[in-house]
């Protein structure tokens, strides 16, 4: 029965990443639709779970917020010494730059140069909610040991969210400069996580502070690309009202989601 419901999950990841990618004349208005989506993932649907399993404190911390904000400035590190590099060797093989009109229909590249933008940062972001993906199989297939009724309620939240799963997963992997085929090959791994995280069940069990622990991590990492990266992305071209409403809704839509399944 998990990995019968977990189908349902690769149905809905699928169907936000077909959503993302047809939407590439509406940019901005799908990075900030992006942006709300995960924030009210890390907000509303990662955070509290997260304090709720992982109990402990360190120093009169929850180990949860101390994992967030590891994961916060993991994720800021990560994409600086990345941005380093990639612009050191732009300049081994640049050292003299020609001017930009010697270079037509080649500025949107080049200003991803310039903020330091590289590809592996998205791939890494996508990797990251891959696993994720993986773990929300896990619960569906733990909550199904529990009881019938806790399995429902599991996957009902799990398949609501993973459209703005697929969508993101599509939207941080291209948005990085990485190819169609890769953010398509991300996609359609983060799509098949739930069902092998639901399958694996029946042989591993993940204790509860362990994953708790985890859920903070990763809430941490999403939410500096959420905030640091992707909302900026979605104003710099277009600071369109529209573009707020949007990250709005997306927030709302999670809200109602978590609702929903409480």
């Amino acid at each position: 029965m998990a990995v019968f419901v977990a189908l349902g999950a690769f149905l809905m990841t699928l169907a936000g990443g077909w959503t993302a990618q047809r939407v590439t004349d509406r940019r901005h208005l799908v990075l900030g639709l992006a942006g709300g989506l995960m924030l009210g993932v890390v907000g509303l649907d990662l955070l509290p779970e997260a304090l709720a399993t992982a109990g402990t404190e360190v120093f009169g911390v929850p180990a949860a917020l101390l994992l967030f904000v590891a994961g916060f400035l993991l994720a800021h590190l990560v994409e600086r010494l990345l941005a380093v590099r990639r612009a050191a060797h732009g300049a081994e093989e640049h050292p003299c730059p020609a001017p930009p009109h010697e270079h037509p229909g080649h500025g949107h590249h080049a200003d991803r140069a310039a903020d330091g933008r590289a590809p592996e940062v998205g791939l890494t972001a996508a990797a990251a909610m891959v696993f994720h993906s993986a773990m929300d199989g896990v619960a569906i297939g733990a909550a199904f040991q529990v009881g019938g009724g806790m399995g429902l309620a599991v996957a009902l939240a799990v398949i609501a969210h993973d459209f703005a799963d697929g969508f993101n997963t599509y939207t941080i992997t291209s948005l990085y400069g990485n190819a169609r085929r890769k953010a398509l090959a991300m996609l359609f791994a983060d799509a098949a996580a739930p069902v092998v995280g639901a399958a694996s069940t029946t042989f591993v069990t993940i204790p509860e502070q362990l994953l708790g622990g985890y859920l903070g991590f990763f809430g941490g990492a999403l939410l500096y690309l959420a905030a640091a990266e992707i909302l900026p992305e979605a104003h710099h071209e277009h600071p369109a009202r529209s573009t707020v409403l949007c990250t709005i809704a997306g927030a709302a839509f999670i809200w109602l989601v978590v609702g929903l399944a409480s």
